[in-house]
């Protein structure tokens, strides 16, 4: 088991590496390909609602085909993904290419998240999403890279490379998954599959719905916008603008380790209040007409708090809503998760069509705001169910 850990930890740098690209990239891809700002609203909208339906469908793919199977496969789809980027002739090529990276996201989000869940501690959790924070700082900072020597299709290339060795380790560890008993643990839950009409009429998955939509939203605002408004707004160039991302990413993955070293003190619903009682003063740093350092403290600052609510959330799953349905709920979470993924993006750029990229700020304030009601709400729901664990 504890190779297989090891696996999925690697697994899930995979899963973070796409994620940062586009934000860091896109100063210099609009401005080689010619296209204009909010262009990349539509790439970051077919990645992420083919995620959603990935996600929707993964109980019944994993039920069917095994967790190591889909996350080897699906994984290779992102790689094959990330190479189509980096020699995409024109914005054109994009499209599909933004298709097959979300359809390979989802089942591997859904997947790993349920298993660990199932058969693994909290600070487990915490440590496997630090991991796909690992993966989402390093993209930027190798893009970085590229932008100041090479161009944004060799932090693509470079993108590439990882994603494909962490594919083949994922293939070469199929026969360790077997002999481990993996695949036996999983049918052996024989989880249902319930619809999405079937959760929608609980109100306890309703609020926590809402809770992972907007703990994404804001999560990827900043990720694909934070360093188009150091460009436009603070002055910045654009490999510093990346660079403030990778400096963004940084927090989240620090949020992540501290809140799995803590685990085994503090619970997870303390450790979730702690992380969203960060974001408060982070999101204020950067309504105030400050430098772009101080923005750049703000994001880290984001990072930092909100990095921690999601694995804690995905952890207690099992246990909010019990095993035989947890792996339904899982996917509709990160479903939900990644509608917030894909809706945050356009709304910034709707919102900076019409009130200038300056409102940028606001709109974090007022995700912030949609995350904390909705968090209190199902708080109170489980505390109401008796499922509030000061334990776990």
């Amino acid at each position: 088991m504890v190779f297989l850990l090891v696996v999925i930890y690697i697994a899930f740098i995979g899963l973070g590496v796409p994620d940062s690209l586009i934000g860091s990239a896109w100063p210099a891809i609009r401005t080689d390909l010619h296209v204009p700002l909010e262009a990349v609203s539509i790439l970051t909208l077919l990645i992420s609602g083919c995620t959603v339906l990935s996600s929707i469908f993964s109980a019944r793919i994993l039920n069917k085909f095994g967790t190591a199977k889909v996350t080897a496969i699906s994984t290779a789809m992102t790689a094959a993904a990330l190479f189509g980027f980096s020699a995409a002739p024109s914005f054109g090529w994009m499209i599909p290419l933004a298709v097959l990276l979300g359809l390979g996201a989802g089942a591997i989000d859904s997947g790993l998240n349920h298993y660990v869940a199932l058969h693994f501690k909290a600070s487990h959790m915490n440590y496997l999403h630090c991991f796909y924070g690992v993966g989402v700082t390093l993209s930027p900072y190798l893009m970085t890279m590229a932008l100041g020597n090479v161009g944004w299709r060799s932090g693509y290339r470079y993108a590439f490379y990882v994603q494909a060795a962490i594919t083949l380790l994922l293939v070469l560890s199929l026969p360790q998954w077997k002999k481990g008993g993996a695949a036996a643990q999983e049918t052996e839950a024989a989880p249902a599959n319930l619809s999405v009409r079937q959760m929608a009429k609980r109100p306890d998955v309703r609020q926590v719905w809402v809770v992972m939509l907007a703990t994404n939203a804001i999560e990827y605002a900043c990720g694909v916008w934070g360093s188009t408004y150091l460009v436009a707004e603070k002055g910045y160039q654009a490999k510093y603008g990346a660079l403030a991302l990778t400096i963004y990413y940084a927090g989240m993955s620090i949020g992540r380790f501290v809140s799995g070293l803590i685990s085994g003190r503090i619970d997870t619903w303390r450790r979730i209040g702690i992380g969203a009682a960060i974001i408060a003063p982070a999101i204020v740093v950067m309504l105030l007409p400050l430098p772009g350092a101080a923005t750049v403290a703000g994001l880290f600052l984001v990072g930092l708090g909100n990095g921690s609510i999601y694995p804690n959330m995905i952890h207690l799953t099992p246990h909010n809503f019990g095993s035989d349905i947890s792996q339904s709920v899982m996917g509709s979470q990160i479903a939900f998760a990644y509608i917030g993924v894909m809706l945050s993006p356009p709304l910034v750029a709707l919102v900076g069509r019409v009130f200038g990229l300056k409102a940028y700020p606001v709109l974090l304030a007022v995700l912030y705001g949609v995350m904390i009601v909705s968090l209190l709400l199902f708080s109170k729901q489980m505390k109401k169910q008796g499922r509030y664990d000061t334990k776990l």
